[in-house]
């Protein structure tokens, strides 16, 4: 999935994506790929497109990307430095941490009580939206690019004319009885 974020600083859209792809991990796109960390097969959040989610003006969430990174980046320097974990200056801080500790400072900052539990809470929010609802996409634009999430959950792909259906009840059975004035299309009379 393509994202505004790919003209961006590449050290902020590898932070970015580091972050997302420890909330739903995917699969390395490539074998130099540093940012996801390719611990499952698939596409996770990044493949899914959560930059491209965050990077949406109607989120709330895009104006502040620059200060989450800079202070996402803080936090896995302190984070390395107390638990002995060396660092590659050639990325940034977050982007540099093995996976493993990644998850466990976002498990940190996304604790009760942490100052900052909201924002870091908010932001992984994001990246499961990108992968369980594609709602940064349209359902049928999702499905023609092949979305990872919504296959991986098994949403029903629309029909050839765009529309979804569900030919068989969820539960099993209608849950109520149509009101004898329903018209052909469904609507009140």
């Amino acid at each position: 999935m393509e994202t505004e974020a790919q003209n961006q600083d590449p050290a902020r859209v590898a932070t970015l994506e580091a972050f997302a792809d420890t909330i739903v991990p995917g699969e390395k796109r490539s074998p130099d790929d540093r940012a996801v960390a390719g611990v499952a097969s698939g596409g996770g959040a990044v493949a899914s497109g959560a930059l491209q989610l965050l990077e949406e003006p109607a989120g709330g969430i895009s104006e502040a990307l620059d200060a989450l990174v800079l202070g996402l980046n803080e936090h896995a320097t302190d984070y390395a430095e107390a638990n002995g974990v060396a660092l590659d200056d050639g990325v940034p801080a977050f982007v540099s941490l093995p996976y493993e500790h990644r998850a466990a400072l976002v498990q940190q900052l996304t604790t009760p009580g942490h100052p900052e539990k909201q924002v870091w809470v908010g932001l992984a929010l994001f990246s499961n939206m990108a992968f369980d609802s594609a709602s940064h996409l349209g359902t049928a634009e999702a499905f023609a690019a092949g979305h990872p999430g919504l296959l991986t959950i098994g949403f029903e792909p629309p029909g050839e004319d765009g529309l979804n259906r569900f030919p068989e009840y969820s539960y099993g059975r209608p849950l109520a009885d149509l009101h004898p004035d329903t018209t052909a299309t469904g609507s009140p009379a």
